[in-house]
């Protein structure tokens, strides 16, 4: 086991009518407050009123900035950055899901860069400063209200980049479960591959591992695998809704990943490549892709962590063939996204074809992946890429 130092520093309140605490603590951080959203859909579902009136009644000053994109461009981070110089904001709080979350931190870092806001991304600059972020969760999916980081995409360049930083990190965060009643099937269904996603790409790693992290990574996939179906079925179910949206703050705050090292992911870096030309919803990119990528990389190698799998997540008789119980797995997996979950099963049906392929593919292979569970090469994405369609 790998030496480690593990701080989360965000605060969580969870469940029913926390709201009312949201006033005290923007005003913690000061008096101006910049209210980040998406298309208006909290709006129509009356969270924004309810918002407007703790803010208010905390005697607050209140800017806006809304129309943030599901897969947030760098063009909403420069509004946003600058409305912060503008006004001399105190503290961003962000309400819906990743997007709007991922947007947000990076106009907070923003705030404090004189550049051009795509070098967060492209260039990698240092971000070492950035206004203090509180968040209002709306969609059970990215984790990005309980971690470090967020993804960006350049519309110009067609790229999709994901970057972390300490500072990044949510100061607090409102998860009440009833806001997700609204979320319609489509959107947590892949909300829940997203958040399965997060748990595989950590799950099947080089490293050794110690048990506990293991074990708490296949109970996370096991309540997703559980609750997903019910959600999708049953929209207002607390008992549901709540356990994806713990689950998804704990698939990426880092505790499971405490003992993998880098432990670069595979699946992600495909699918940010898929919805940066495409605009996908990523989620939906992620469930075509990762049994794919499974097929491809299933080998002597790696068979026994795929056994792993089928028997601790999919209960998969353990007297079975080992290669019969890693390719069964990996049906249930199928069977998971795209019966249960219903999403569509391949790239072709979203009118994606193989034209960008070879540029997507040179992408990936040149993305870091010594510590990979496989390493990929240009060829081995393309593979990929091509039975995903």
């Amino acid at each position: 086991m790998k030496d480690f130092i593990y701080n989360i520093p965000t605060k969580v309140y969870f469940g029913r009518d926390q709201l009312s605490h949201l006033g005290e603590e923007l005003k913690s951080f000061g008096n101006k407050v910049l209210l980040t959203y998406g298309g208006g859909s909290i709006k129509k579902s009356g969270l924004y009123s309810r918002i407007v009136e703790e803010i208010n009644k905390a005697g607050l000053e209140l800017y806006e900035l809304n129309g943030i994109e599901p897969n947030p461009r760098v063009t909403s981070v420069a509004r946003g950055a600058d409305l912060c110089k503008e006004h001399d904001i105190d503290v961003i709080l962000a309400v819906g899901g990743g997007s709007v979350i991922d947007a947000s931190k990076f106009m907070a870092a923003g705030r404090y860069y004189d550049g051009d806001y795509w070098d967060f991304h492209g260039k990698k600059v240092p971000i070492e400063k950035a206004l203090p972020l509180v968040t209002v969760l709306t969609l059970a999916a990215t984790g990005s209200e309980m971690d470090t980081g967020g993804v960006i995409t350049n519309p110009v360049t067609h790229e999709k980049i994901g970057r972390q930083a300490d500072v990044l990190r949510p100061k607090v965060s409102f998860l009440d479960p009833t806001l997700t009643y609204t979320v319609s099937r489509y959107q947590t269904a892949c909300g829940s591959a997203d958040i399965l996603s997060h748990l595989m790409e950590t799950y099947f790693s080089r490293e050794p591992g110690m048990y506990l992290t293991d074990s708490v990574l296949v109970g996370l996939m096991k309540t997703v695998i559980r609750y997903a179906p019910v959600a999708c079925e049953e929209p207002t179910n607390y008992e549901a809704r709540a356990n994806l949206m713990w689950a998804s703050s704990w698939a990426i705050n880092g505790f499971t990943r405490i003992d993998k090292g880098p432990n670069p992911w595979s699946c992600h870096p495909i699918e940010h490549e898929l919805s940066a030309f495409y605009d996908i919803t990523h989620g939906l990119g992620l469930a075509i892709v990762t049994p794919r990528w499974m097929r491809h990389f299933l080998n002597k190698d790696t068979l026994e962590r795929f056994v792993q799998f089928g028997i601790e997540v999919w209960e998969i008789d353990y007297n079975l063939p080992k290669k019969e119980i890693a390719l069964e797995a990996i049906r249930c997996l199928e069977d998971f996204l795209f019966k249960d979950l219903a999403l569509t099963d391949n790239l072709s049906d979203l009118g994606i074809d193989d034209e960008y392929f070879e540029i997507m593919a040179e992408r990936v292979s040149n993305y870091s992946g010594a510590a990979r569970f496989q390493d990929m090469s240009k060829q081995d994405v393309l593979d990929i890429l091509n039975a995903s369609l």
